[in-house]
């Protein structure tokens, strides 16, 4: 409402006991951290499903979570923001998930398993639009980072034998590996590099207390879920956002993240696809694998050649009723009746949405991004948040070269990249203000 006594609008909440801002802010927080956590963390087995809104009590949760997210949208945030929120190649992406899901093997279940995805995803968009300033999204990562690093340390202690890899889980190789409240090492890991970024960027705001303990913090847990391509991508990703800036190259930025892209493809996936490069690295690293991930990709290849065009549909094809019927490959490293999903978000796209969809996956995850960075103005809040959404975009990208969670229901490693994309759209496009109340 409008006060009598000033002209400036102060908006107040809850009958005038808080300010809408705050509420705001609130509110946010409360949508990401509920987001991350999930309303099934600890599980002792680890298991996909949980993870992914496959019981009950994710269903109703991520349903109510989303609602909220989008009432929270329409009647908190800045509806410019809104309006700035899809560009073309999103409603594109969008339109190929909607033909994934009619082409899917079982509609119903793609169905439901698309809604989930669409209803996290609207809950990160309203935990970036919400807060109002700088000052208030920074509460927001604050609160949500270290509320999940608090709460996974704390299963260290109180729930050792859920939040640390146990021998006698299904991957007896990772016992004694960190994992928190999450399903697994390898999401662990991503999500604290992400927080680990979350953490850089408020000490850069002047936030040292908390951006230190944040930074600290998610390294070190994120160091003991024993994964070193994690643990080098992250001084990495924070290298090449933050350095050609120091040195007033900011375009230097965009030229080294596609370097990095096209060169860990070519490593990947190269080495599958492309016999030359493969022939080079096995010469000097003949027993190189990805752990196992090669057989998948190479089966993925040829199963996307089949169908190039349109894919098997959403969710229709690692454990599908067509691979559980197939015969059990005794020449292979892994049992491709029994993996959840490829190890690689890029193919997995093509698996299920088509070639075409996977085109336009990386303009509007990989490209947009990076020409919404280069777009963004001068302002040093905009700046700032323009570091973080690329440091995250570009680790989250990079890291999906050796896992899959593009639209992978409500995978936090997903929801980070959506973070990073969308916020970097955002930036690119209006002035960030410090604080309201300055």
């Amino acid at each position: 409402m409008n006060s009598i006594a000033s002209p400036r609008r102060t908006e107040f909440g809850l009958g005038g006991a808080v300010p809408l801002a705050r509420l705001s802010t609130a509110y946010a927080a409360l949508l990401l951290t509920v987001l991350i956590v999930t309303f099934r963390p600890f599980q002792p087995a680890g298991g996909e499903g949980a993870a992914e809104g496959g019981d009950i009590v994710n269903q109703l949760g991520f349903s109510s979570l989303g609602g909220l997210a989008v009432i929270g949208i329409l009647c908190l945030a800045e509806p410019r923001k809104i309006s700035l929120l899809f560009g073309p190649s999103w409603v594109l992406l969008l339109s190929f998930l909607a033909i994934g899901v009619a082409n899917a093997a079982e509609p119903a279940a793609a169905f439901r398993a698309s809604f989930f995805t669409l209803m996290a995803m609207a809950t990160v968009l309203a935990a970036l639009i919400i807060p109002r300033d700088a000052d208030a999204f920074s509460t927001v990562l604050a609160v949500a980072g270290l509320v999940v690093i608090g709460v996974s340390y704390f299963g260290l202690v109180a729930l050792p034998g859920t939040a640390i890899h146990t021998s006698a889980s299904a991957e007896p190789q990772h016992a004694g590996l960190w994992r928190g409240l999450f399903p697994h090492k390898n999401v662990a890991g991503p999500v604290m590099a992400c927080f680990s970024f979350a953490g850089f960027y408020l000490l850069r705001r002047g936030w040292p207390r908390i951006g230190l303990v944040m930074l600290v913090a998610a390294m070190i847990f994120m160091a003991n879920t024993g994964s070193k391509t994690t643990a080098g991508l992250v001084p990495l990703a924070i290298g090449i956002v933050i350095l050609p800036g120091l040195i007033g190259m900011r375009p230097l930025t965009i030229a080294l993240f596609a370097l990095a892209i096209v060169g860990t493809g070519v490593a990947t996936l190269g080495m599958v696809f492309i016999d030359p490069v493969g022939e080079l690295i096995l010469s000097y690293f003949p027993d190189l694998t990805y752990t196992g991930r090669t057989t998948l990709w190479e089966y993925a290849g040829e199963m996307i050649a089949k169908r190039p065009w349109t894919g098997y549909g959403f969710d229709s094809f690692w454990g599908s009723k067509m691979l559980l019927g197939t015969d059990k490959p005794f020449d292979s490293a892994w049992d491709i009746r029994t993996i959840v999903h490829g190890h690689n978000s890029y193919l997995d796209i093509a698996l299920t949405l088509g070639l075409p969809a996977t085109v336009v996956a990386i303009i509007a995850l990989l490209v947009a991004p990076a020409r919404d960075y280069l777009r963004v103005p001068r302002l040093k809040e905009n700046i700032y948040l323009a570091d973080l959404f690329m440091m995250i975009v570009l680790f989250t990208s990079l890291n999906a070269f050796l896992e899959s969670f593009f639209f992978r229901r409500a995978d936090p490693v997903w929801m980070f990249l959506v973070l990073g994309a969308f916020g970097l759209r955002l930036v690119a496009r209006m002035p960030v203000p410090s604080s309201s109340r300055r």
